[in-house]
């Protein structure tokens, strides 16, 4: 090397030497600016956390004098967070290497809260005198349809503000942020999905309840009751059920009765099904009432249990809606406790025991007297939830809280036979389908049917944990999927009636079918159970693969189901996803304890993964 090639070199090294320390020291002054300017915005974004706090506890007291007030300090507050985030210095900073993500992330949640404040929360409180008067909720057995109307385009505009501050969070990435910045974040996010979920459940009611509780003319409505003490793909076995008649915002329950008793079985099927599902699920989807959701398909099921009503009874409802006891806690949490007719009172707490376990207790065998009684029973704390949501107990906000929960959950599903107002339920948990296309998000389904003929499942419990996988060389991906199933039923004392009949050979052991259905256009491999290869079934429904296996256990067991799925093959026409993450889903058969569930986001394959 010659004397000047050492010379340039050494210059070479010497400029990024000086580079490396201007960096340097960059960074660590930026993040001494930071520092002290977080504690600003933190301790704004925290007084909002506590006033947002106080509005929503104003708006349920029906309070919206004081509602007024207090919006107007909370928007100063998130005003000044979003001020603070917003000068010079934390616009560059956010390009700065080390501290960059973490300004940007404090950035966009101050941004999204100041949304929140500033263009969805006047119009919520604006309408809240006519949602709190009356217009959301029945009040003596009426629901006011104009105020509901009138608060329409309100509730739609703050929802649209509520979803955009949504997806604005969804986008920063947590695993880059340091922990305290990151705690935030969580907060935040989980703040905002709240409000949003009840912002969308407000908007769509606006939109959909003039019609469908008879607006334009008289609706009836079939509500059946899932009982997941004895598990079904959607929730529960149908068991009682109930007539709604809706007319000009007056809503009144006009009859009573059960699956088993009063619709009884069918010779043939009532509806012609796909030969694929025919093939899955049997006659027993089409001729049986209590199995008309073996599918996770509501639509599917609402189809059948309208046409077997309409056969038995001559009537054709309007639409289907089904509940849970979990869901009807829920509700109790926000109308307080309620007398029965007969027996102990309906409370919050001990609701889906009572009517799940205690209500068993006594009874000799699984004779029909006995399932009449056990529908009636539970036909009844229905009727008592429903009576007293129609004569407006319970704040309004509260109610509304408790059913977007439910909801949420699965545990309220709607179908509607007008297409036009189906559509509006297109893409919420309400409609009760796994999506027809998956796109980033391929989603997978894990759910349970009853397979000992008996009322065992109050006592399941279980998990779920889904991670992406391996990429194949056409662009398909791997996930991998564990599913954890656990019995914590006694091992005697339960009366024949819950012991049913005793398919999984001793009476107290627990036989439950699993459903594991892959992405769409995907498949179902190596499934195991305990750590060997399982006996799987084979089949498909919409566009799916799916895997079934029986799982047995007896009291205090745990077993843990683990399978490799695989997603469906990238469209060619969808050159925009490539390099998005992959964000699988997970879709479970809502059980009386919640699932423990967990997911984890992938690098798109091509990434560098």
């Amino acid at each position: 090397m010659t004397r000047l090639a050492r010379l340039r070199r050494r210059l070479r090294t010497r400029r990024r030497l000086v580079a490396a320390a201007v960096v340097t020291a960059l960074v660590l002054g930026f993040g001494g600016y930071v520092a002290a300017s977080t504690v600003s915005v933190y301790r704004h974004l925290t007084a909002a956390a506590g006033l947002l706090e106080r509005l929503q506890q104003q708006a349920v007291a029906r309070d919206v004098t004081g509602a007024h007030a207090t919006l107007a300090a909370l928007q100063e507050e998130t005003a000044a967070a979003r001020s603070a985030g917003d000068t010079l210095g934390w616009r560059v900073g956010s390009h700065v290497p080390l501290v960059g993500t973490d300004v940007l992330a404090v950035r966009t949640v101050a941004a999204a809260v100041d949304d929140i404040a500033r263009q969805a929360l006047p119009g919520l409180v604006d309408a809240a005198d006519d949602i709190t008067g009356g217009g959301l909720l029945p009040s003596g057995g009426r629901l006011a349809l104009d105020p509901l109307r009138a608060a329409a385009p309100a509730l739609a505009a703050a929802d649209e503000v509520a979803q955009r501050a949504r997806r604005q969070l969804d986008t920063i990435r947590t695993e880059d942020l340091i922990p305290r910045v990151r705690t935030a974040v969580a907060q935040a996010a989980d703040g905002v999905d709240r409000l949003a979920a009840l912002t969308a459940s407000a908007a769509r009611a606006a939109r959909l309840l003039p019609t469908m509780l008879g607006g334009d003319r008289p609706r009836t409505y079939l509500m059946i009751f899932q009982n997941p003490a004895e598990i079904r793909a959607s929730g529960g076995m149908p068991g009682a059920f109930a007539v709604l008649r809706a007319d000009h915002g007056a809503v009144s329950m006009v009859s009573q009765g059960g699956a088993a008793a009063d619709l009884k079985a069918f010779e043939k099927p009532v509806l012609p099904v796909d030969p694929a599902m025919q093939k899955l699920y049997g006659d027993r989807l089409t001729t049986f009432p209590a199995n008309v959701n073996l599918t996770p398909h509501f639509p599917t099921t609402a189809t059948l249990i309208r046409e077997m009503y309409r056969v038995r009874t001559g009537v054709t409802v309007d639409g289907v809606v089904s509940v849970d006891p979990v869901a009807l806690s829920y509700l109790l949490g926000a109308t307080g406790p309620l007398a029965m007719p007969d027996g102990p009172p309906l409370r919050a707490e001990t609701v889906v025991r009572l009517l799940l376990v205690d209500a068993y207790l006594g009874v000799d065998g699984p004779d029909l007297a006995a399932v009449k009684a056990k529908d009636q029973y539970f036909a009844t704390a229905a009727r008592t939830v429903f009576e007293s949501l129609t004569g407006g107990a319970g704040a309004p906000l509260a109610v509304l809280a408790a059913l977007a929960k439910a909801a949420g959950e699965r545990r309220i599903l709607l179908w509607n036979a007008d297409p036009a107002e189906q559509a509006l339920l297109d893409g919420t948990p309400m409609q009760g389908v796994l999506p027809l296309y998956d796109g980033a998000a391929p989603t997978v389904g894990v759910f349970l049917n009853d397979g000992t003929g008996a009322k065992l499942s109050y006592y399941l419990s279980g998990g779920a944990a889904l991670t992406t996988g391996d990429c194949l060389a056409d662009g398909r991906r791997q996930l991998r999927l564990r599913v954890t199933l656990g019995s914590d039923a006694p091992d005697h004392g339960l009366p024949d009636y819950v012991l049913g009949l005793r398919l999984g050979g001793d009476a107290y052991t627990m036989r439950t079918q699993v459903l594991i259905f892959s992405p769409t256009g995907g498949g179902v491999d190596d499934v195991r159970l305990d750590g060997k290869p399982a006996l799987v079934g084979a089949g498909s429904e919409r566009r799916r693969s799916v895997a079934v296996v029986m799982v047995d256990l007896a009291p205090g067991q745990r077993r843990t189901l683990e399978a490799t799925l695989v997603t469906g093959a990238p469209p060619r026409d969808a050159p925009a996803a490539a390099g998005a993450p992959v964000e699988p889903a997970l879709q479970l058969t809502p059980a009386v304890t919640q699932w423990k569930i967990s997911t984890e986001t992938g690098k798109a394959c091509g990434s560098g993964d």
